[in-house]
């Protein structure tokens, strides 16, 4: 029987390799993903082994809470008092120490702009050439080291791309604004092959320290003991010296930490890219399936002839199974060494996007090797395993009859009820994930993932119902535009609603999701927008230069200072942590209520300017989820370990696309005496006369120090806001692609085999006059009818799945909003799918001799 199913699979080799196709494309996904954040996080592991190589001990600031989730800029560990250095070189028992200061340096391109990143950073650093280079991970390639306050040493990587040797002088973006120095070394990190598009600036220690605001105080300290001494007697005699604000590890234990934080942030990413992956075989499950199914019923005759000669119904099972195994064991090995293409194609996605990532030697770890032949390889026996069953009810006396089909199953009047229940326990699963209350996040996403799977698998049972009047009315267009070829085309996708129902059903999954994530961004960006309406009250916004960061308090002092400058509100951001939970504490000036509009349910526009030391506002839902009302006490910890002893001043109803206000704001004065170098999220200004083009002239002159910000009008910084929602919806459009280049092959698949099974009756409609232009057009339309089905029922199922979501988050602001523009765009992609599924099919059936066309068999 093995020979039987090799012989069928080079019979048929056309079938094979597209079916196999399939398989290759989501395998190629799993595997990339694996190669590509392995790459990475050797990458990233490599810098961090560099660190501390000859380091015992270090000391670092120690935080009052952990927040992973920070976005403010304030999740930067504190410094602590430099006396701890000479303390810790005092012990008995150590070598050497060094401290060190570091922080965010923006360098400088030649055009005075912030050099670009990708997402690596723009990391300061200290030296002392004198006392620890021993310590450092930094290596000069050329020049020295700088000494005083005029020198810097930039990285390797910034040098050799933007053009700066030793002796050039560079602009550095510092919180007072633009500083010049003079490039006296070009180093680079340690051993590392990159560091990414990361910048690095170097400075002596007294420099670093008045450049950041660190005057007296150090980020790390590297501390070697002597021979003899180990790590953990060292890390036990230096910690009774340590204030509250640090903490002492083993140089391992850092690193290890290191480590972990990287696999915890590249784990994440793992995780979306393998969903995308796993989608993918998904709906290559669907083509592997369809296409057996129709092979199975085209080969009844052989296997009839196997069932007469003495094969038993295993026997014919293991056939086909056998055949599915070889198909998946091929394809998944394509696939796992395609996923090294794929890998550079994600990388090069991401750097599209502005993340540039370290860069490494690839690796292909023994993991990806197995997970990916076993995933393909499953998925692949388990969509073959239907048709396989399928294949074992052919009887033996099949052989002797001309078109004989498959038996009917037993339990197949069950069927309309397996389905339906199918599709409403997918239903009744996603609404319990979306709506049911008391779920942990893991929970919730367990069941919207499983809730999804199901109402798939339910909707593609369901699908053959709708396929004749959904050919019928997608069809009408074709058989006026085709006349007889598009009437005959629209009547074969009527003919078999089951086929053709399976083949619409691989585009409909990827076009579904692509349709829910189209209507989601377009909710959120309706919702932010009519957030910005609300709240922008000001003439112009204050942001980083790339919309989002964080940026130095002292840009709003120098626009203040610019002339016809009415008022301006900066917004402050940080870490902090109240009633058990992790939350974001803003802090306002008391001139909010010229440029913010807020809509108080308790207080008035008075609150921002009344809040004092003690005084703080919160959102409604805060109040309501902790049960506070005015008057109420709110105790607040930094991440330095100070609390905040506060009493609530007013209550905000925000618009549905959310604030600029954290949790908890407070004053800004309260916000920079508890908050180290306290940073600006935003600040909005209100000038004489309005938005004008000299008023923005004015404005970006007194910003000239200030380069890593930017002046916005409320229309630009809405834009800005919209660009960042695009990018990510791209990404994503790029991702479900893959599954849709899928459902392609499939859709060729399904035209192919169809034209193999019509051979008789294209050669019959030749034979009476049908030209080889005719036979094309009839076959083009039958996609192109094929993929539209599975269009409308993607768009469908992604329009319900955005309307559950959209009402589970109705409270986060989120709105359904259906992007009309982009719905066109879908149908019309729809349709060129189908047309582009159809060449290969058309071209063979046109190409059929007419009298071998009438003989066949």
């Amino acid at each position: 029987m093995i020979a039987v199913s090799l012989k069928g699979i080079w019979g048929r080799k056309l079938r094979t390799l597209l079916t196999a196709l399939a398989i290759v494309l989501g395998v190629a996904m799993i595997s990339g993903t694996y190669v590509l954040t392995d790459t990475i996080t050797a990458a990233f592991t490599n810098i961090v082994d560099d660190s501390f190589t000859n380091a015992d001990a270090v000391i670092s600031g120690k935080v009052a809470f952990k927040n992973d989730d920070s976005n403010t800029g304030e999740g930067v560990v504190p410094a602590f008092p430099a006396s701890v250095l000479t303390k810790v070189k005092q012990l008995p028992d150590v070598a050497a120490a060094s401290g060190e200061v570091g922080d965010e340096a923006k360098l400088l391109g030649r055009d005075g702009k912030v050099i670009s990143t990708g997402g690596g950073g723009s990391i300061g650093s200290s030296i002392d050439p004198a006392n620890d280079a021993r310590f450092t991970p930094l290596k000069l390639v050329s020049g020295q080291w700088p000494v005083g306050g005029s020198q810097i040493a930039i990285d390797k990587h910034t040098a050799d791309t933007q053009h700066f040797g030793v002796g050039d002088t560079i602009g550095v973006a510092a919180n007072q604004g633009t500083r010049r120095f003079e490039i006296t070394g070009i180093a680079r990190y340690a051993d590392s092959a990159s560091i990414g598009a990361a910048t690095i600036a170097i400075f002596d220690i007294p420099t670093a320290q008045r450049l950041f605001s660190k005057i007296g105080r150090y980020d790390g300290i590297q501390v070697a003991a002597k021979d003899g001494v180990t790590p953990e007697k060292l890390v036990s005699e230096i910690g009774p010296l340590l204030p509250a604000t640090a903490k002492v590890k083993t140089s391992a234990a850092q690193t290890a930490s290191a480590v972990a934080d990287v696999h915890t942030s590249l784990g994440m990413m793992q995780k979306f890219l393998l969903a995308f992956g796993a989608i993918a075989l998904f709906v290559g499950a669907f083509v592997i399936s369809n296409t057996l199914s129709i092979t199975i019923a085209q080969r009844v005759r052989e296997f009839a002839t196997l069932r007469t000669i003495g094969g038993s119904r295993r026997q014919v099972l293991r056939t086909v199974m056998v055949e599915a195994f070889v198909v998946g064991a091929l394809a998944s090995i394509v696939g796992l060494f395609l996923g090294l293409g794929i890998a550079k194609g994600l990388n090069a996605l991401f750097v599209a996007i502005g993340i540039e990532f370290p860069k490494g030697d690839t690796i292909l770890a023994t993991r990806t090797v197995v997970v990916s032949l076993l995933v393909g390889i499953i998925v692949t026996l388990l969509a073959s395993l239907r048709p396989a069953i399928k294949a074992t009810r052919v009887p033996p006396i099949a052989a002797v009859r001309e078109g004989a089909a498959l038996p009917v199953a037993r339990l197949s009047r069950f069927g309309p009820v397996a389905s339906l229940v199918t599709l409403a326990l997918g239903i009744l699963v996603l609404v319990f994930g979306i709506f049911g209350g008391g779920l942990t996040t893991a929970s919730r996403l367990l069941a919207l993932g499983f809730g999804t799977l199901i109402l798939f698998i339910g909707v593609s049972l369901n699908a053959k119902r709708a396929v004749r009047p959904l050919a019928s009315l997608l069809g009408w267009p074709g058989t006026k535009i085709g006349g007889t070829a598009g009437t005959l085309a629209r009547e074969n996708a009527m003919r078999n609603p089951s086929r053709t129902a399976a083949t619409a059903s691989a585009l409909m999954i990827g076009l579904a999701l692509i349709t829910y994530v189209a209507i989601l961004g377009a909710g959120l960006r309706a919702s932010y927008g009519d957030a910005v309406d609300k709240l922008f009250a000001g003439d112009y916004a204050l942001t980083a230069e790339n919309g989002f960061d964080p940026f130095a308090k002292q840009a709003d002092v120098a626009v203040a200072t610019a002339a016809g400058v009415t008022a301006v509100s900066p917004i402050r951001g940080g870490d902090g942590r109240a009633f058990g939970d992790n939350i974001q504490v803003t802090g306002v000036t008391t001139n909010l209520a010229q440029t913010v509009h807020i809509d108080w349910l308790h207080g008035s526009a008075s609150v921002p300017a009344q809040l004092g030391k003690t005084g703080a506002f919160v959102n409604k839902d805060y109040a309501k989820t902790n049960h506070l009302s005015l008057g109420s006490p709110i105790a607040v910890t930094t991440p330095t370990g100070n609390v905040l002893h506060l009493r609530l001043k007013g209550i905000f109803d925000p618009p549905k696309g959310g604030s600029p206000f954290g949790a908890v704001t407070i004053s800004a004065a309260s916000f920079d005496a508890n908050y180290s170098a306290p940073r600006d999220l935003m600040a909005l200004i209100n000038v004489k006369g309005g938005v004008t083009d000299a008023n923005t002239a004015l404005l970006e002159g007194a910003l000239s120090s200030f380069p890593d910000a930017r002046i916005q009008t409320a229309s630009q910084f809405k834009q800005t806001q919209e660009n960042d929602i695009n990018i990510g919806l791209n990404v994503l459009y790029g991702l479900l692609g893959l599954s849709v280049l899928i459902s392609i092959f499939g859709i060729v698949n399904t035209l192919v085999l169809s034209v193999f099974e019509r051979t008789r009756e294209l050669g019959m409609l030749r034979a009476v006059g049908m030209t080889r232009r005719q036979v094309r057009r009839m076959i083009r339309f039958e996609g192109i009818i094929t993929s539209l089905i599975g269009g409308t029922l993607g768009i469908a199922v992604g329009v319900f799945l955005a309307v559950l979501t959209t009402q589970a988050l109705s409270d986060q602001g989120v709105v359904f909003a259906i992007p009309w523009r982009t719905m066109a765009i879908f149908i019309f992609g729809i349709t060129a799918v189908g047309l582009l599924a159809s060449v290969l099919p058309a071209r063979r059936a046109s190409r059929l001799n007419i009298l071998k066309a009438l003989q066949y068999e």
